[in-house]
């Protein structure tokens, strides 16, 4: 059995019913409460209803964080990403699945992280999946069917050593994961279209943030793979440059106002060359260590403020208020998880409004580093609510645990 609607096992309905009872307390804050939508949560831990539990419920807190509710509306990737990110919605396939295009070759990576944080692409990817779950719920009610996967194509052409750039393949193993975690049996199926030799290295240094299901769904075409491609996808909804005969209403083949094709990014983007940021202190983290900042927040809505650069290597960062007076870190809670930013790339700027008085406390963290020490310069400070001055922030000491 598929696991599916109206394809299950008696155990498998069983499990479904307990999983409803389960998340009841959440379900109006998920995108969907119907049996298709649970369903794929647990499939995606072979019906273990712990797993899917733990799972599900971390993905609320992913969507709270990322306020992938209104992200479409609400917030719009910089300029530099929606000009030099290559990729796009355009068409459907036969069975009115959505189709995604990514476009390799044209792709800028070193160029995109010197010009936007990597939490930037991570939101602009976070928005990209919403806008698709989007789509899927259109295609639902307009075709009278489920409709909850999408077709990707990725066309590997002039796929190049400047893709497997480190930093480039950190920030996209961590999008995988991303959506590994958080938007599982998304994925119908992915053409690979026009790869090149050095595909199977650049392949064998990011499967491994992909499971076994994913890695199934993964079809590799060789020279006939616009026939192939029309197998799936009618004609009319193929681009020309693909097979088919979709164009723009320009007549453009490549169907440039629903498909974006990158391009090399203009140095003018680059943050770390046209941003120089005085920062107010330094401090070298040890390699295996962290390094923390206390601020005491009296007043509640406070914006707690933040700019930092590393050297040479990307630093962990996370914000935490303090439940027990010098506890450890298993006293404290967890307001902005920690990340790895690449801020010796682009220097980081955020903030965030304290929702109630407390000690908040800012961890830099360089744990995970075995080798490396990380110079981190950086700037705090705390903007009361409404009119007020910009407050000196009140330190309760610097901390560096070994």
């Amino acid at each position: 059995m598929s696991g599916r609607v109206g394809d299950l096992t008696p155990e498998q309905a069983e499990i479904l019913t307990e999983f409803r009872g389960r998340v009841e307390d959440i379900l109006p804050d998920l995108p969907a409460q119907h049996d298709h939508y649970l369903l794929r949560w647990l499939r995606a831990r072979s019906f273990n209803i712990q797993k899917t539990e733990a799972m599900i419920r971390k993905h609320l807190e992913f969507r709270r964080q990322m306020k992938a509710d209104t992200i479409i509306s609400d917030w719009t990737p910089p300029e530099v990403i929606e000009k030099y990110v290559s990729g796009g919605m355009c068409g459907y396939d036969r069975e009115g699945s959505p189709i995604w295009y990514d476009v390799i070759g044209p792709l800028d990576p070193k160029g995109l992280l010197l010009s936007a944080t990597k939490q930037d692409y991570m939101k602009t990817k976070v928005r990209d999946t919403e806008m698709l779950q989007r789509e899927c719920e259109k295609q639902s009610a307009k075709l009278g069917r489920n409709i909850e996967t999408i077709t990707l194509i990725y066309d590997c052409e002039g796929l190049g050593l400047k893709h497997i750039w480190k930093p480039a393949l950190e920030a996209y193993g961590e999008i995988l994961t991303m959506f590994e975690e958080n938007y599982p049996e998304g994925l119908k199926r992915l053409f690979l279209i026009k790869a090149p030799k050095l595909f199977p290295m650049a392949y064998n240094l990011v499967k491994h943030f992909l499971c076994e299901e994913t890695r199934r769904k993964i079809i590799v075409l060789g020279g006939n793979w616009q026939e192939v491609l029309r197998e799936h996808i009618d004609a009319e909804q193929l681009p020309v440059v693909y097979g088919g005969t979709l164009t723009d209403p320009d007549g453009d083949p490549r169907c440039r106002t629903m498909i974006c094709y990158g391009g090399t990014v203009p140095r003018s983007y680059y943050v770390r060359d046209s941003v120089k940021v005085q920062y107010d202190s330094s401090v070298t983290i040890s390699r295996g260590s962290v390094f923390q900042l206390e601020y005491d927040i009296t007043t509640p809505s406070s914006l707690l403020r933040w700019q930092f650069a590393s050297d040479g290597a990307d630093i962990g960062f996370g914000v935490y208020r303090r439940t027990q007076e010098g506890g450890s870190q298993k006293d404290m809670l967890q307001i902005l998880p920690s990340e790895r930013y690449n801020s010796h790339l682009v220097p980081e700027d955020s903030s965030l409004t304290c929702p109630e008085p407390g000690l908040y406390v800012l961890r830099f963290d360089n744990s995970y580093s075995l080798l490396q020490s990380k110079k981190v310069s950086y700037t705090v400070e705390v903007l009361p609510p409404l009119d007020g001055q910009t407050q000196n922030p009140q330190s309760r000491g610097d901390r560096r645990l070994q």
